[in-house]
C-alpha cells in the first residue's frame, strides 16, 4: 500500500471517539481504524523508513491501571523513530488534523545532568540556542517538561536558564486540516521537516 494522504474519515473517526469512548463504539468501527488510519500511518512510515529508520507504531489502547480516566482508547494515533534513547521524530494524526515532532521525551539523571554541562558550556550551549531559536523562527514550537525553579548549581541569570530547566526537550509542529494531510505530498512535508529538526537531534544525541 502507497500512502496518499489521510482521508476525513480518519478525522471523523477519532472526533467520534471522542465523543463516544467505549469498547461498543470501538468494535462498531475497528474497520474504520484499520483502513482510515492504522494502514495509511504504516504507509506513511515506510515511505520515509529509508532515510529515518524503522517506527514504532503505537498500540491504540490506553494503560488505564493507574489512571484516574479509564476511557480504554487514545483519541490520537501517533508514531516514533528513535535515533538514540527516548529521542527521535514523531507522527501524530488526531480530530486536530496532523502534527510532527522531533527531540527527547525523557533522561535519567546522568543523561540529563551531561545535556546540562552541554547547554552551560559557551559553545556548545550556543549553538543549542541558535539552533532552537532558528526552528522556532521557521514555525516550531519548543516544548517539553520544565522545573519552576532553576536547576541546582545553576544561576537564574544564566544566559540559558530557559533551557537549562528542561528535563525534556521537544519540538512540535502542526499542519492541522491543511489540504497537504488528504494528498501523498505529506510524505514530502514530514520528510523536509524532519530534515530540519535532524541537527538539534545530532545535538542531542551527541551531547546526552
Amino acid at each position: 500500500m502507497s500512502f496518499t494522504g489521510f482521508s476525513a474519515a480518519a478525522l471523523d473517526f477519532y472526533d467520534d471517539l471522542e465523543m463516544d469512548n467505549s469498547k461498543t463504539f470501538w468494535s462498531e468501527h475497528k474497520s474504520v481504524y484499520e483502513e482510515s488510519v492504522r494502514k495509511p500511518m504504516i504507509a506513511l512510515l515506510t515511505a520515509l523508513e529509508e532515510e529515518f529508520g524503522a517506527a514504532k507504531v503505537f498500540r491504540p489502547y490506553r494503560d488505564v491501571r493507574f489512571a484516574k480516566d479509564k476511557t480504554p482508547y487514545k483519541t490520537h494515533q501517533g508514531a516514533f523513530i528513535p535515533c538514540g534513547p527516548s529521542t527521535g521524530w514523531y507522527v501524530e494524526l488526531a480530530a486536530p488534523g496532523v502534527r510532527v515532532g522531533a527531540g527527547f521525551y525523557e533522561a535519567p539523571a546522568d543523561r540529563l545532568a551531561r545535556i546540562r554541562t552541554a547547554i552551560d558550556e559557551e559553545r556548545r550551549g550556543s549553538e543549542l540556542d541558535k539552533l532552537l531559536a532558528d526552528l522556532q523562527t521557521d514555525g516550531w514550537t519548543l516544548g517539553g517538561d520544565q522545573l519552576k525553579t532553576s536547576p541546582r548549581g545553576y544561576d537564574a541569570e544564566h544566559p540559558r536558564i530557559h533551557l537549562l530547566r528542561h528535563k525534556s526537550m521537544t519540538l512540535s509542529k502542526s499542519y492541522g486540516f491543511e489540504p497537504v494531510i488528504h494528498s501523498a505530498e505529506l510524505t514530502t512535508q514530514i520528510r523536509e521537516d524532519w530534515r530540519a529538526t535532524t541537527p538539534f537531534l545530532e545535538w542531542i544525541t551527541a551531547n546526552a
